[in-house]
């Protein structure tokens, strides 16, 4: 089955795609992403994940590239193209094609919009969490303003390939002080042995994920108590439980840091629990 994109106002079989040499996100990584999930044929947190969206574009001058609403009948035309009941969307915003100068194009120059989906299988991911993942510590290098959701990823990149060639999934960064930030791509929580679930809080150093705020709204309706502040690495290796949540990977536990065991070395029953419970109380928009 052909796989279809979305590239400045066209629907283009997915091997067809293509943008100008001189888009200003491939040559200066000058826009901004988001994901969400496809899950049993709907959308999952489509709002936040717009309103995020809508964040990061104000934070580098970058308008809309369409209308909010027609971005919204975008995302689910490229479902309903593809044929996706569970993957992801991945919608990216640049400032547009312009001669190559690192100052900003004439105001005329409009922003570029590109719009891929992705088939995933849940049933892996719910393997992988019956299992659970061993993630690795690095040190922090990114630049500070990672709380906008931009294309320039390339400490990422790194730190998710040091990553697997440790056979692990998930890369922390961590701060001078032995602080955990975030994930290389997902955000990080523990849950301590009195039940209290930690994760950063979101105001500075870290993303504030759309699964995050969604999870935080769920532990309350189940009555958790969370403590948004920093933990270290030695507190996490010690936690009764370590996770990290994702639009991809939702709730996903971790049983291994720096190749020593979180716990008993098994996924948590806190940690699964939000998994299953997830679904329930996330926004659910149909593509249908």
């Amino acid at each position: 089955m052909a796989r279809y994109a979305y590239v400045n106002g066209r629907y283009v079989r997915h091997t067809d795609a293509v943008v100008h040499i001189e888009d200003r996100g491939y040559q200066f990584a000058d826009g901004v992403y988001d994901v969400c999930e496809v899950a049993r044929g709907f959308i999952v947190d489509q709002t936040r994940h717009l309103d995020r969206l809508g964040r990061s574009l104000s934070e580098l001058r970058i308008d809309w590239p369409v209308h909010r609403n027609v971005l919204e009948l975008v995302l689910r035309e490229m479902v309903r193209r593809n044929r996706i009941t569970d993957g992801m969307i991945y919608i990216q915003v640049t400032r547009g094609v312009a001669p190559r100068d690192h100052v900003f194009p004439h105001p005329s120059t409009r922003p570029s919009l590109v719009v891929t989906v992705k088939r995933l299988d849940p049933a892996i991911g719910e393997e992988r969490a019956a299992e659970g993942i061993r993630v690795i510590t690095v040190p922090e290098n990114r630049w500070e303003r990672v709380d906008i959701k931009s294309t320039g990823l390339l400490p990422n990149v790194l730190a998710k390939q040091k990553a697997k060639e440790f056979g692990a999934s998930e890369a922390w960064f961590v701060d001078p002080d032995g602080t955990v930030k975030e994930g290389s791509s997902t955000n990080a929580w523990i849950v301590t042995w009195d039940g209290k679930l930690v994760t950063r809080p979101a105001d500075s150093g870290i993303l504030r994920g759309v699964t995050r705020t969604t999870l935080i709204e769920l532990a309350n309706k189940l009555g958790l108590e969370v403590e948004e502040r920093p933990f270290t690495v030695e507190e996490a290796k010690a936690a009764k439980e370590a996770f990290i949540t994702a639009a991809t990977t939702i709730v996903m536990p971790v049983v291994e840091i720096d190749d020593e065991p979180v716990a008993n070395g098994h996924p948590g029953t806190t940690a699964l629990a939000l998994r299953r419970e997830f679904f329930d109380i996330a926004e659910k928009v149909s593509a249908c």
